[in-house]
């Protein structure tokens, strides 16, 4: 392989039409389902599917044999299937994942961003969905593209965009049994929705968190009373979500307290946390923007690196209940309502951490309040196997090539439900998860971006990847 006329021919692509297409996709404010319920009323969705396998559909229009398919089950969301035929060589498939819905808009974006106005800055691309996941598809077509291009044989590939990774892919496990015997059994999965420690070499994801999602809601009146007659009486319903959480999660360290919600971290885990503490340094601390003198909640790099990733860890993501403090009164609230985010180890049984769950925030109530508990979703985590000796061997000369520094390994803290799922339907696969997500890339937040220089090093990673796999 050519790594410069390689790196020439995606960059090209990427300039004269990634880029713009990347920038039409921001401007559709195409949210997942769970944050838009009438998404099929608003056709946002069907935008974006339309732009991105019209993309598609035209670059393999060179490839003899090539398909593209837009699924579309009853009540499901849709799923573009892309079917690239391999170079001669009968041999198991290499499966290439994406999505292409979003999380919502979110505040606190700087001045001229926001989530639907793309903004191209210092080789940064702003926007909601443009790192996450939007660009995936272009990278899997485009490093295949690369090959293509030299005339170097890859297998077949099937690159699978879904369209409801931010709700936890619920309509994903239904569309793999659908397209099952087509499929085949993988013996490569390629993620390209995950993130990378810095944009300087190639970053693999060893293993993702779990997630339990959950609103509750404590209610102490059927309505507001004045704090005058009421405080003293009246128990609050914030002190009492207060004291709910606090069986959940210890408030003066931030760590989670019942054991149950633990699992034992593998030895090779921790050997990669103190690996990667090395490379990263201080950006392990300093990659967040802390307001004022906030500190993280330790000095220990290492320590840092397993909470990220292998540690139970609560954030209340939400609240309700509470009115704007211009328009807060005496007046003692009727109701506090949270929504819990609460990242699981990747080995944990997320359905035996839901159980324990309900139990927590629903029994035994101080005061016997009103409780209200929705659990929006659970999902287990997913810890990667160990990489054959080809793909570990193809992955460090990969990284070498594209970014001229040796391959870093670590745990996201993050949850792609998609990996779980499929490292129990194809147990012998092998997994190579990675992405463009990186310092201040900020997914899901406000100022999210794209780091184009790295996007396109992925692509090319994966094109050696790929060529190695057929050669394996």
């Amino acid at each position: 392989m050519n790594q410069e006329k390689l790196a020439q021919f995606i960059g090209g692509i990427w300039d004269a039409e990634v880029i713009p297409l990347l920038c039409d996709y921001i401007r559709i404010p195409n949210k997942s389902p769970d944050f838009d319920h009438d998404w099929e009323k608003h056709g946002y969705m069907d935008q974006a599917v339309d732009l991105l396998a019209g993309w598609a559909r035209q670059k393999i229009a060179a490839m003899p044999g090539a398909t593209l398919e837009v699924l579309r089950l009853p009540g499901r969301t849709p799923l573009i299937v892309i079917d690239i035929p391999g170079s001669g060589r009968d041999q198991d498939p290499v499966l290439m994942y994406g999505h292409l819905d979003k999380q919502p808009e979110m505040v606190g974006w700087a001045e001229g961003f926001g989530p639907w106005i793309p903004v191209l800055k210092d080789d940064k691309l702003y926007g909601r969905g443009g790192a996450d996941d939007g660009y995936a598809i272009f990278s899997a077509i485009t490093s295949i593209m690369g090959l293509r291009e030299q005339g170097i044989p890859h297998a077949r590939c099937v690159v699978l965009i879904e369209a409801c990774e931010e709700s936890g892919s619920p309509d994903l496990p239904v569309y793999i049994d659908h397209i099952a015997k087509r499929l085949g059994t993988p013996s490569l999965v390629v993620c390209l929705d995950s993130g990378c420690g810095n944009y300087d070499q190639l970053w693999l994801t060893t293993s993702l968190r779990g997630l339990w999602n959950g609103t509750v809601t404590v209610r102490v009146l059927e309505e507001g009373v004045h704090s005058g007659a009421a405080s003293g009486i009246v128990p609050s319903s914030f002190r009492i979500m207060r004291q709910l959480l606090s069986r959940i999660e210890d408030e003066a360290t931030g760590a989670v307290l019942p054991p149950e919600l633990y699992a034992q971290i593998p030895a090779d885990r921790i050997a990669q946390a103190r690996d990667v503490a090395r490379v990263l340094g201080e950006a392990v601390r300093t990659t967040y923007p802390f307001a004022g003198a906030t500190k993280p909640v330790t000095d220990d790099s290492v320590e840092l690196i397993l909470n990220r990733a292998w540690r139970p860890q609560l954030a209340v993501t939400g609240m309700k209940g509470l009115p704007e403090p211009e328009n807060a009164g005496n007046v003692m609230l009727p109701f506090t309502t949270a929504t819990l985010s609460l990242r699981l180890p990747p080995s944990l049984d997320a359905k035996g951490a839901d159980v324990l769950l309900r139990k927590l925030l629903t029994e035994a109530v101080p005061y016997g309040a009103q409780v209200e508990l929705s659990v929006r979703g659970v999902g287990s985590g997913w810890n990667a196997p160990s990489l054959s000796p080809w793909l570990e061997k193809s992955v460090a000369e990969a990284s070498q090539a594209t970014f001229g520094k040796p391959p870093a390994y670590f745990g996201e803290g993050g949850t792609i439900p998609f990996m779980g799922m499929l490292g129990e339907k194809f147990p012998k696969a092998q997994f190579m998860i990675t992405g463009a997500l990186g310092p201040h890339s900020n997914a899901h937040g406000p100022n999210e971006f794209l780091h184009i220089p790295a996007a396109k090093k992925v692509t090319a990673a994966v094109a050696h990847v790929l060529a190695d796999h057929f050669a394996a």
